[in-house]
């Protein structure tokens, strides 16, 4: 019960912290699953992070459910996913009840676009943390620009990105370029 209760409030935190949605979170995602408690390293979290990008549903939600899933099973799953979304209900019923009446008020406005920035910089600060950990090489820094140009110029799914990388990754290692 104790781990299950751990998972629940790691989660929740993660939830209540997360502005601006999965990019924004990976920084507090890592500080509570790999920095704190030591349930995922780094580079599992972010294999977590890609295949739940790519999964349906709310990155942080599938995210949770791998990580839960990993440390108690089935209930561990269920359990930080709950945990994540729990602090968004909460707070989304509140804002939604208040902020009908004064959306329109100057200062709301205001709080919001500076809300806006910080989630920028969260996010950024999450891409060079991503970046630091997956283009390690020659190979990796040539699909990041193909994948990248790809994204930025065509309508592409995420998922075919993530499936062709994957393909790529495993024909690299294969081929001696990248390490087992």
């Amino acid at each position: 019960m104790k781990l299950l209760w751990e998972l629940f409030c790691a989660f929740a935190r993660v939830g209540v912290m997360t502005f601006g949605g999965g990019y924004a979170m990976l920084p507090i995602l890592e500080r509570e699953v790999v920095d704190r408690h030591g349930w995922a390293t780094e580079e599992e979290l972010m294999d977590y992070y890609a295949v739940g990008q790519c999964t349906p549903g709310v990155i942080a939600v599938n995210v949770a459910t791998f990580v839960g899933f990993k440390i108690a099973g089935n209930i561990g799953g269920i359990v930080a996913s709950i945990g994540v979304v729990t602090p968004s209900v909460l707070i989304i019923m509140l804002i939604s009840s208040i902020l009908t009446n004064f959306a329109d008020v100057p200062a709301v406005k205001s709080a919001f676009a500076g809300i806006r920035v910080c989630v920028c910089v969260l996010i950024f600060n999450a891409v060079l943390k991503l970046w630091k950990k997956a283009v390690v090489d020659k190979a990796t820094l040539v699909l990041f620009l193909i994948v990248f140009v790809l994204s930025v110029f065509f309508k592409i799914s995420p998922v075919w990105f993530v499936v062709l990388c994957a393909a790529d990754g495993i024909a690299l290692t294969r081929m001696g370029v990248r390490g087992k």
